[in-house]
């Protein structure tokens, strides 16, 4: 949740279409998490809930560092103490977020470092032609090269924000993440799998980069037409269905570990991560090649392997979802050969259980 921070300093947000004053501040955050949080609260339970609306994680300010009309830095980080303070004063349990994008997280962690347990941070960017036309149907082949490529992109920018908090050890938190491709509004191109593997990569890397990276968004909830929606509300009727990117997120949500696993080996194609739960391991693979299967033996180091399942999402990258009924993007579930090298199919994702025992 995202706290009314002073409207971000920014007179333009201050007042609302009614002429009212919007600019929460300190206070009312605390009043919020109050509200949510304490099972005691009289407002919530006048409204008819009962029972507490538990949220966690709270966000202080967003964007504040991308417009000259916001607060400065120095005014920010006041702003953090005084709201954080507040909130905890009223739950000392939250998990709160502080703004610390376009080098602003070296000095707020140094000044409200102790008030704060997240720096957050963004990247939205458009990947370049020929996404930003209508013009990618016309050439697949293209198309898929730029999306594959733009996770050195994300890469690049946790590369970044990694290095400013790196030697404090501070959790990151990438609060907006997606591809803003200019020229549509109806999720032209975000309704191809396509994208859907893109974004498979942007969750491995994420994986990688798990020892600080704890919260890393890959799109908004649902809506009816933007283009970064992960659940699509059609209108003016029809049953509700997943994008691509929400697919590969579910399909991870279920099928992940709680620590990281080396992986070695493999072709240049596969983009692969592994997790583990006790003796249950986990690999997520994604096929990067648009056209061509590809082998690859696996194997535990130190582990016999004794069962494994394959939930797997292949279709023509350029195969649209437009509607629940009419979905080319379903879970298969294969078992998994233990004695022979696993096929992965061109443009696929693939997510792994295995059950193993000390060798």
């Amino acid at each position: 949740m995202c706290v009314n921070f002073e409207a971000e300093g920014d007179p333009r947000w201050s007042i609302n279409a009614l002429g009212e004053e919007r600019s929460g501040n300190a206070q009312e955050a605390a009043d919020w998490v109050d509200y949510c949080n304490n099972p005691n609260n009289a407002e919530r339970i006048g409204h008819g809930i009962r029972e507490p609306i538990p949220i966690r994680y709270w966000q202080l300010g967003n964007e504040t560092s991308y417009a000259p009309s916001r607060f400065k830095k120095e005014w920010a980080i006041r702003k953090t103490i005084e709201f954080s303070q507040a909130m905890r004063k009223v739950d000392p349990k939250v998990q709160l977020i502080g703004w610390g994008d376009s080098g602003w997280a070296p000095e707020m962690i140094e000044k409200a470092g102790e008030h704060i347990d997240f720096i957050a941070f963004h990247h939205l960017f458009d990947p370049g032609a020929p996404l930003n036309d209508q013009s990618y149907a016309k050439d697949p082949a293209a198309t898929w090269d730029v999306l594959m490529g733009s996770v050195k992109r994300q890469e690049k920018k946790i590369l970044e924000i990694r290095s400013q908090v790196e030697r404090h050890k501070f959790k990151l938190a990438m609060t907006e993440s997606h591809f803003t491709m200019r020229g549509r509004n109806r999720c032209d191109l975000n309704s191809a799998w396509a994208t859907g593997v893109a974004y498979g990569r942007f969750l491995n890397l994420h994986q990688r980069h798990g020892d600080l990276l704890k919260i890393a968004n890959l799109g908004d909830f649902c809506g009816t037409r933007w283009q970064s929606n992960v659940i699509m509300i059609p209108t003016p009727g029809g049953k509700s269905y997943i994008m691509p990117v929400g697919k590969v997120a579910a399909l991870y949500r279920k099928h992940s570990g709680k620590q990281s696993v080396r992986v070695a080996g493999g072709t240049g194609d596969l983009d692969v991560v592994a997790s583990r739960t006790d003796d249950r391991f986990f690999l997520h693979v994604v096929n990067t090649n648009r056209t061509n299967s590809q082998a690859c033996r696996l194997a535990i180091e130190g582990y016999a392997l004794e069962s494994g399942k394959a939930f797997e999402i292949a279709t023509d990258p350029m195969a649209e979802i437009t509607s629940f009924e009419d979905d080319p993007m379903k879970v298969r579930e294969k078992a998994v050969p233990m004695d022979q090298p696993y096929q992965f199919p061109a443009a696929s994702v693939t997510a792994f259980e295995f059950s193993a025992r000390k060798a």
